[in-house]
């Protein structure tokens, strides 16, 4: 048994049944999910992807999610914030890291232990990084 393709008709009916559903909420989040997704992308976190590594892409994908995460607060989603929370904060961690890597790259040879920041008395060899050694910690809402 063959289905056959939808007239345009039926599709457009489809379509404007799906807008009369549709909330700006929904809207919000699915944007900033999206957004969530092409900055990790453009950080190269996805495997495979370090060729499309775009970091002033990563920064503003993460400028725009934390904009809209107020918005995300106080609508009809706003038990979703959470997860939401947790994947921009592992991507502004690895913004923090790759931008950090990067800027050693520049000033001296990887890996060059000169060129990395000294340990902190008790913390693990190899621990501190761009956003420890920085003392500076991202809190939501500010």
């Amino acid at each position: 048994m063959t289905q056959q393709e939808p007239t345009e008709e039926e599709v457009r009916a489809a379509l404007e049944e799906q807008l009369k559903r549709l909330t700006v909420d929904d809207m919000l989040l699915e944007s900033t999910v999206s957004l969530l997704n092409l900055g990790a992308r453009r950080a190269g976190l996805a495997g495979g992807d370090e060729g499309e590594r775009d970091l002033e892409q990563v920064r503003l994908a993460i400028e725009a999610v934390r904009r809209l995460l107020p918005l995300l607060e106080s609508g009809r989603h706003a038990q979703q914030v959470a997860p939401v929370r947790d994947a921009l904060s592992r991507l502004q961690m690895a913004f923090a890291q790759i931008s950090g890597t990067a800027a050693a790259g520049e000033a001296g040879a990887p890996g060059d232990p000169s060129q990395e920041p000294p340990e902190k008395p008790g913390e693990a060899p190899g621990q501190g990084g761009p956003a420890p050694s920085s003392g500076r910690l991202w809190i939501p809402g500010q």
